[in-house]
Formats: C-alpha cells, sequence, structure tokens
C-alpha cells in the first residue's frame, strides 16, 4: 500500500505535510507528540496502525509544525495553534465529514476540533490520552514532566542516544530492540531537542475538561491498564466527561500498542466494532482446528461450564473487570476461576492460555 503526501499553507504561512492512504470512509489521526509521515510509514511499530486502518478507510495524517516533513519553525506551537492546524490540514484534504482518530497527546486536539466543529465529525475514537496535561495533573506530575523536558533539551542536545531510548523503552517497554531502536531514531530524525521541549511543555498546558461535555459524536475511549506515560485515570476522566462515550480498559503496560500483544486484538475488536468494519477473517477455519475428540482438546474437558466461559472470554481478549462484568460477577472470582484453569490446562500465564484457547477454537466470538 502507498501513501500520497501533499502540503499545505497554514494562515501564518507554516507549511503543513500530510498524507493519505487507503480507500473508504475518511479516518484523521491528529498529529501526536513527535510525527515523520514518511519514517512512521515504515516504522515496526506503526505500520501495523497504518497497514490495519488503511484497510477500512482513507486514513489521513499529518506532521505537527516543526517536526518530520512540515516546515522547521520558531512559530507559536500552543494547544490552540495545534488545533488551527488540524483545521488547515481537513479543509486542504475537502473533507466535509468524518471520524476521527486521536493518539495520546493527538486526543485533546480530536476532542476540541469536535466541540468546534460538531457537524463534521461523525465518530471519535481515542487511545492513551487526556484531558488535562502533566501540568495540570499534581504537583508530582508536574515536577515529573518538568524533568523530562530538560531532559528532552539537555540530553538530546548533547546528541546522547541513551536519553532517547530511555524515553522510547517508557513509551513501548514491551518492544524489542528493533522497535525501541526505531522509536529513538524518530525522535532524532523529527525534530531538533528544543523544538521538542517546546511541543512537550505545550501539552503539559492543555486542560480542556469544561470542553468535553460540548462533544457531540459518539467516542470510543481506550487506555492501557498500565500505561507509565499517561496514568489510566485519565483515560477515565476523559471518557467520563463525553456524554456519548464507551471506555475500554486495554490489558497492556505499552502506550502505543504492539501488534503480537492480546491487547492489539481486542483493540482491533472494539475499534473495528465502533467504526463499523466488516468482520475480519478468522485467523483459523473451522476445519483446522482440532476435533473435540483428539487428544490435546480433552484438556477442556476437565473444565467447568463457567470455567470454560471464562478462557473463552480472555481468548477473545477480555480483562478480568470486563469478564466481571458481563458475567455479573467480581474480579475475585474471576481470577479464583483463571487460577483453576491455568492449573487445569497446565499453563503458567495469561498469554499462555490465550493460545491454548485458540489453538482449540475458542474465542470465536467478539465480546
Amino acid at each position: 500500500m502507498e501513501q500520497t503526501i501533499r502540503f499545505v499553507t497554514a494562515d501564518d504561512g507554516v507549511k503543513l505535510a500530510y498524507a493519505s492512504s487507503g480507500a473508504g470512509e475518511p479516518l484523521v489521526k491528529t498529529a501526536n507528540w513527535l510525527n515523520h509521515l514518511e519514517y512512521d510509514w515504515q516504522s515496526p511499530l506503526f505500520q501495523p496502525w497504518f497497514s490495519l486502518l488503511s484497510r477500512h478507510h482513507t486514513l489521513f495524517r499529518y506532521d505537527v509544525r516543526g517536526t518530520g516533513l512540515s516546515d522547521r519553525t520558531e512559530s507559536p506551537m500552543d494547544f490552540g495553534r495545534q488545533v488551527a492546524d488540524l483545521e488547515q490540514v481537513v479543509d486542504a484534504a475537502g473533507l466535509e465529514r468524518f471520524a476521527l482518530l486521536g493518539l495520546s497527546q493527538g486526543a485533546p486536539v480530536a476532542v476540541e476540533y469536535a466541540a468546534r466543529h460538531p457537524e463534521r465529525v461523525s465518530r471519535i475514537v481515542l487511545h492513551g490520552g487526556y484531558a488535562r496535561g502533566w501540568a495540570k495533573r499534581s504537583p508530582e506530575s508536574l515536577r515529573a514532566g518538568k524533568a523530562m523536558v530538560e531532559l528532552v533539551r539537555v540530553g538530546w542536545g548533547a546528541g546522547t542516544p541513551a536519553y532517547r531510548r530511555m524515553f522510547a523503552e517508557l513509551l513501548v517497554p514491551k518492544a524489542n530492540d528493533e522497535q525501541v531502536e526505531w522509536f529513538a531514531e524518530l525522535q532524532r530524525r523529527t525534530t531538533t531537542p528544543e523544538t521538542a521541549a517546546r511541543i512537550m511543555e505545550c501539552c503539559g498546558a492543555i486542560d480542556i475538561r469544561e470542553r468535553l461535555a460540548l462533544v457531540r459524536a459518539p467516542a470510543l475511549v481506550m487506555h492501557p491498564r498500565r500505561d507509565s506515560m499517561v496514568p489510566f485515570e485519565e483515560g477515565r476522566a476523559l471518557a467520563a466527561g463525553i456524554a456519548d462515550s464507551r471506555f475500554v480498559e486495554l490489558d497492556s503496560p505499552n502506550h502505543v500498542l504492539l501488534e503480537n500483544e492480546p491487547a492489539w486484538e481486542r483493540f482491533i475488536s472494539v475499534v473495528g466494532e465502533f467504526l463499523g468494519w466488516p468482520a475480519e477473517a478468522p485467523r483459523r477455519r473451522a476445519a483446522d482446528r482440532p476435533a473435540p475428540e483428539e487428544p490435546e482438546s480433552q484438556e477442556l474437558a476437565c473444565l467447568t461450564t463457567r470455567e470454560r466461559e471464562i478462557l473463552d472470554l480472555v481468548a477473545a481478549g477480555g480483562s478480568n473487570q470486563q469478564i466481571a462484568e458481563k458475567l455479573f460477577i467480581s474480579e475475585k472470582t474471576v481470577r479464583n476461576h483463571l487460577t483453576a484453569v491455568f492449573d487445569k490446562i497446565g499453563v503458567t500465564s495469561r498469554s499462555q492460555a490465550i493460545v491454548f484457547a485458540r489453538d482449540r477454537g475458542l474465542a470465536s466470538r467478539r465480546h
């Protein structure tokens, strides 16, 4: 799949780069902290995202001013300017009504645009986002944020790769070496240390809590449970402020999801349902699954009906909280059942249980 890159000149003379790929109903991804249209497109971290989204939509992305293929500039990068740049891009692309995708710092930009232009936004998908930046959360968050900004200015400015690797490993702690190296290199290629620090400061000052109630479009808000960059509670608060919203917890420590983790399958399922994608082809045809009488399926026979039900929901990507809510039981009861299931089927982790279940034809339904 290929992308087409174009440019638009903002009202203050700064040239912004934007790209389109795929076919179908338009989906606009708002810019987050650092973007590079060409380098992101080839990356082992974001390529699965863009490939998935471009299969179902005409996907539009852009490089925020000062980064990637957009003009390197000393112009203001405050929140209002970030929203104005999104307005410039969608107008240049000729989009009248579209869905919005906001990741991390791109989430409040998407929310603000939807509040200003309710007639143009059909749906909003928010992942790892927030309504208030790090400078607005607590004294501890403010101190940590200021320290991170100085690490960008001083560490990146000194050309020390270790600083950039530190950010990569905080954002995606479960990434492999190739993915970490790619993200560290993205930081070097995308912009200057001073511009990266300025964008980070602007993001820290964001506070759109009073704007959430103005959003009229249906919203899907997702957040990794163990996210180190944006606290899980910020994602919940974001969803709570939007009237027509659904909140989904993702069982992951990664701020940016990886395609080889169970949370990625959950992401595909809920986003696809929300945006109306055709059902994905099953990973295994029914004819390829082991027949019930084969020896490896006998392990399932020792499970109770409730245990099989819980294992099926785990394999479909459900968290303990989601399973508890679906089955009207407590999370403690879910954990107790899973302990028994792990013992009976001979596994020691949730990921092993998911593989076991899917190899035996469970998770055929999407929850």
